[in-house]
C-alpha cells in the first residue's frame, strides 16, 4: 500500500472584483471611442487588391564599347644576307677490298708493304708466307727465342767478325751488316706499322690459330715481344768475348745469360739498338692508344 501525499492546503483568495470591473470598463471605452472616430463617410472601404502598376519598359540603347586600340607593330628589319660557303663535294670513302684467304694473301700483303718501302728494302723481305713467318717469329721473340728458319727477312751476307788483341771484342764492322735491316724497320713510322697490323689482323689471327693459339691472343704476344726487346740492357763500352771452339760467347756472365732474342739485339751494336728501341716505344704507344 503506497502512501499518497496529501496536497497541501492552498489558501484561496477572494476574486478581485475591482480589477475585473476595471477591465470591462476599459473595453467599453475603447469600443465607444472607435465608434465615434469612425464616422459614416469615413467607413472603411472594402479592401481591393490592386495589381501593381506595370512599370514602363525602358528602351535600352546599345552602347558600343570602345574597341581596344591595336598597337601597330613594325615588321622586323630585314636580316643581312649571309653568304654561305659553296658546298664542297665530299669524296666518298674509299672502298676497302675484302681480305683474301691466308693462303692467297702473299701477293696482296707484299704489294701493300711495297707502298711504304724502297726497292732496296723490299729486296731484304721474304715474300712467301709473309704473315705466317711474321707471326711465328714474333711468337718466338716473346719467349726470348730467335726462330731463324721463320725469319721474315733474308739473313745478312757478311759473317760475324771479331777484333783480336789483349781483349777479344766484336768488330764494329759486324754491326754494319745489320744497318740495312734497321733502315727497313725505321723507314716506316709507328703509325704506319700499326695501321698495317690492324689492316691484316684477321689474317694474323688466322695464322696464330694455326699454331694452336686463340686468334685474338696475338696482340698480347706482340706486346710481350716488344717489352722483352726494350728490356735488353745497353752496354756502355766494348763487350769482351770468349772463344768457345768455333763460336763466341760474352765474357760477362750477365750478358751470356740473356735470352737469345736480347743477345741478337746486342749483336746489332749500340747505335742500331737505340734506333730499334725508339721505333718499338712508338709502336707500343700506338697500340696502347687503340
Amino acid at each position: 500500500m503506497s502512501d499518497q501525499s496529501t496536497p497541501p492546503d492552498i489558501e484561496k483568495r477572494p476574486p478581485n472584483n475591482n480589477l475585473l470591473f476595471a477591465a470591462v470598463i476599459l473595453v467599453i471605452i475603447l469600443c465607444a471611442g472607435a465608434f465615434v472616430l469612425l464616422s459614416s463617410d469615413e467607413q472603411p472601404q472594402p479592401i481591393v487588391e490592386v495589381a501593381p502598376t506595370a512599370q514602363p519598359i525602358q528602351e535600352y540603347q546599345t552602347v558600343e564599347e570602345p574597341q581596344p586600340q591595336i598597337e601597330q607593330i613594325e615588321p622586323p628589319a630585314a636580316q643581312p644576307q649571309v653568304e654561305r660557303p659553296p658546298t664542297r663535294n665530299v669524296e666518298p670513302a674509299p672502298v676497302v677490298a675484302p681480305l683474301p684467304s691466308l693462303n692467297e694473301s702473299d701477293a696482296v700483303v707484299v704489294a701493300r708493304i711495297d707502298d711504304y718501302l724502297s726497292d732496296q728494302a723490299m729486296g731484304l723481305l721474304l715474300t712467301d708466307d709473309v704473315i705466317r713467318r711474321a707471326v711465328v717469329f714474333i711468337d718466338n721473340l716473346a719467349k726470348g727465342k730467335v726462330a731463324v728458319k721463320h725469319a721474315p727477312v733474308e739473313r745478312p751476307q757478311d759473317g760475324f767478325s771479331v777484333m783480336e788483341g789483349d781483349i777479344l771484342t766484336i768488330d764494329p764492322n759486324s754491326y754494319e751488316r745489320y744497318t740495312p735491316y734497321v733502315k727497313v724497320f725505321t723507314s716506316m713510322s709507328a703509325a704506319q706499322i700499326v695501321r698495317l697490323y690492324d689492316e691484316y689482323k684477321p689474317l694474323i689471327n688466322d695464322a696464330y690459330t694455326e699454331i694452336g693459339y686463340s686468334g685474338d691472343a696475338f696482340n698480347q704476344t706482340l706486346q710481350e715481344a716488344i717489352d722483352l726487346l726494350l728490356d735488353t740492357p745497353e752496354p756502355k763500352g766494348d763487350m769482351p768475348l770468349l772463344r768457345n771452339s768455333v763460336t763466341y760467347q760474352y765474357a760477362y756472365s750477365e750478358w751470356e745469360r740473356l735470352p737469345a732474342a736480347q743477345k741478337q739485339l746486342l749483336r746489332m751494336g749500340p747505335e742500331n739498338m737505340k734506333k730499334v728501341k725508339a721505333v718499338l716505344r712508338n709502336v707500343q704507344k700506338e697500340l696502347d692508344n687503340q
